[in-house]
């Protein structure tokens, strides 16, 4: 059961939910007046928020951070620009890690070129370099610097470490060059919503699962959108911090801010495993807190659950898509028909085979599927079972060396092996399209944070075309012991959940093999590949500008997987240019070719030449300007000529800057939800 609250709550010594309508309640029940503006201040949000605020002000908060983390997609960009801009060193501890384009599979040297760029930068301005395979970007911070109380940025949308107490905030790499430049992340007091757990999931219930219930009741609401989601409830004292994180990490896809999870004593005992016992502290809402809202979720109501393509909110039962398998997948195959734009062919209910789903892939990875707990769980379910010779395949991705050395010693690697699984080293791709691609009309089922569009790497613009469902590793599991037959782990003949052996963290691989040069900046010079470009040379600002619409875009939302696609285009994401040439390629091929016409009139136009003459139709494009009220004196040489996207509401789902960057590129001024309007509108041929 989830129960969304309809406006603010008041929690009363941290286990009494009374609306905010009822305030009066609360002095009769516990002596104590509730004063909102006062209560406001007694959740953990409030007193991390207003610890790490620089300025006066707690409803314009200016942020300085504890630490910050990018991943290889985006740390040259955002060093290159702090380089720029003066930096001389990292000024808090700056975690490069390379788990995004570990694999060096396309552009020959590129991947590994940007890698040195990123250990000499790690020496240079004293940074934390963490090489190819040896842990994803989120688990390495869980492991390593995450606290209580604490908040760290990353340039990576699922940058969440709320259930041990640090507020973790993903954002565009514009915001981490500004605290290396000793400046602030300046954004409104957001809302704040209280997540109230309570009961104990079933045993046969993932984070994931949790997961997704969640999102589904929240999302397309916004009910916590541009919040703070804040766990609390005596539910949270029946999970192990390993299970909160594979929760908490896919908060990022209720569209919140960020999360912040009460600490208790497992919190205390996962850091102290970690060696930082010292990073613990008790964090939890005064007596009585005042929430914006609430979800309430009673964990042991909570069955096995999938997202269907393509968004983690497009969530059922899995019981419950079973029984109606026909009539919810031959919707999914009619927004696949609109996601492909008739380019390529895709079906589900093809996969129906004697009333049941058969899928052909399997994946349990990265920061959301690929911790200990669940890989463990994954394992013992398989144990002497087999996969299959058939179509379906399952992979495990690990989340980092001292979680796979863990899994080794307690035999899981060997039983999933044995069982024909294919394990993989610590990487990112499966959730951004880089890895573990299926055939083309191909569905698979993930334990990984994402199922947008084209996030298992087909592409519609060549005829190639697969979705992803999100499901918890246990009924991924599950179906893999069943042949690849889509399976709630609740339905499957095992009886040993929980089984999990104590995890024992070994650091020796950190310490062998990353370089922690934080406060022991060297000075020395950067390495540079031949793909790691400057920034092209933009045109001076001009007091008007002339806007060309280059791509029309009116689907309800345009993710930024599709304004600069994800997978493979990543490899040139230290080359501007080229990286740019990827732009709308999934969703509108003709883009680049129009943006860059536009773009050429311009260059022409600071070359001195007369772009009525170079555009012939400009010339009655002017004319129709100067007959506007005020626009007599705009003159086509003074006049910035751009190009622009109109979406309706483009940009959603990740922290990745090259969305917006690569349009900029080529000659781009903006992309313009529908909603807006320019302040005068010419017809442009």
């Amino acid at each position: 059961m989830i129960r969304l609250y309809d406006g603010g709550i008041y929690l009363v010594n941290g286990s009494e939910i009374i609306p905010g309508k009822e305030a009066g309640k609360i002095a009769p029940l516990h002596g104590k007046e509730a004063v909102k503006e006062e209560a406001r201040k007694g959740t953990i949000t409030y007193g991390i928020l207003a610890a790490h605020n620089t300025g006066g002000d707690m409803e314009q908060l200016k942020i300085r951070f504890d630490a910050m983390a990018s991943h290889d997609i985006t740390y040259v960009g955002i060093i290159q620009t702090a380089r720029a801009s003066g930096m001389d060193r990292f000024p808090l501890p700056y975690v490069l890690t390379n788990c995004h384009n570990a694999l060096n599979a396309v552009g020959g040297t590129i991947n590994e070129d940007d890698h040195m760029f990123g250990l000499s930068a790690a020496k240079k301005y004293g940074g934390i370099y963490v090489p190819p395979h040896i842990a994803v970007i989120h688990q390495y911070m869980r492991e390593m610097h995450a606290g209580c109380g604490k908040m760290i940025l990353a340039s990576d949308s699922h940058t969440r470490y709320g259930a041990l107490g640090t507020m973790g905030i993903g954002e565009g790499g514009g915001e981490l060059v500004k605290q290396l430049l000793n400046d602030t992340y300046d954004v409104k007091y957001p809302g704040v919503v209280a997540v109230y757990l309570t009961g104990k999931p079933q045993p046969w219930v993932g984070p994931q699962d949790i997961a997704l219930a969640i999102i589904g009741a929240v999302f397309r609401q916004g009910y916590v959108k541009n919040r703070i989601m804040e766990f609390v409830g005596p539910g949270i004292a029946n999970m192990t911090t390993d299970y909160r994180n594979g929760i908490d990490v896919m908060t990022t896809e209720t569209a919140c801010l960020s999360s912040i999870w009460q600490t208790d004593e497992e919190t205390g005992r996962f850091l102290a495993a970690h060696g930082r016992a010292d990073e613990y502290r008790e964090l939890k809402p005064a007596d009585i807190a005042y929430y914006d809202g609430c979800v309430q979720v009673d964990l042991s109501t909570v069955k096995p659950m999938i997202a269907l393509p393509f968004h983690p909110s497009n969530t059922y039962e899995i019981d419950e898509l079973n029984d109606n398998l026909y009539d919810i997948l031959a919707a999914v195959e009619k927004e696949a028909a609109q996601v492909s734009g008739g380019r390529a062919p895709y079906s589900l209910t093809d996969k129906i085979k004697d009333g049941k789903l058969h899928v052909q892939q399997g994946i349990i990875a990265g920061c959301a599927g690929g911790n200990y707990t669940n890989v463990v769980e994954a394992a013992n379910l398989l144990r002497g079972r087999s996969c299959g010779s058939g179509a379906f395949s399952l992979s495990v991705y690990p989340s980092s060396q001292p979680v796979m050395i863990n899994l080794t010693k307690q035999g899981c690697i060997a039983d999933l092996m044995e069982t024909g699984a294919v394990i993989r080293t610590a990487f990112c791709g499966p959730c951004f399209g880089a890895g573990d691609t299926p055939a083309s009309n191909g569905l698979s089922i993930r334990h990984t944070t994402r199922n947008f569009p084209n996030r298992e790497g087909s592409k519609p613009g060549s005829g190639q075309m697969s979705a992803v469902a999100l499901m918890d590793a246990r009924s991924i599991a599950a179906t893999a012991a069943n042949g690849g037959i889509l399976t709630s782990a609740e339905h499957i003949d095992f009886a040993d959940w929980g089984r999990v052996p104590a995890y024992t963290f070994d650091r020796t691989v950190y310490d062998r093999r990353v370089y922690d040069g934080f406060a022991r900046a060297t000075g020395e010079d950067l390495v540079f590949g031949p793909n790691i470009k400057d920034w092209p040379e933009m045109s001076p600002l001009t007091d008007n500008i002339l806007l060309k619409v280059c791509a029309r875009i009116m689907d309800p939302v345009t993710t930024t997987d599709e304004l600069i696609p994800s997978g493979e285009t990543s490899s040139y994401r230290s080359n501007p240019l080229g990286l740019a040439e990827f732009t709308l390629s999934r969703r509108d091929p003709e883009y680049v070719g129009r943006a860059k016409a536009v773009d050429r009139i311009e260059k022409a136009r600071t070359a001195g030449a007369d772009i009525t003459v170079t555009d012939p139709g400009l010339k009655k494009v002017f004319e129709t300007i100067a007959a506007l009220p005020d626009m007599a004196g705009v003159r086509p040489e003074e006049t910035e000529i751009g190009s622009v996207i109109y979406a309706v509401k483009p940009g959603d789902g990740s922290a990745r800057e090259q969305a917006a960057s690569c349009q900029r590129v080529l000659g781009a001024w903006q992309t313009s939800p529908a909603s807006m309007r320019p302040s005068a509108t010419v017809p442009m041929s």
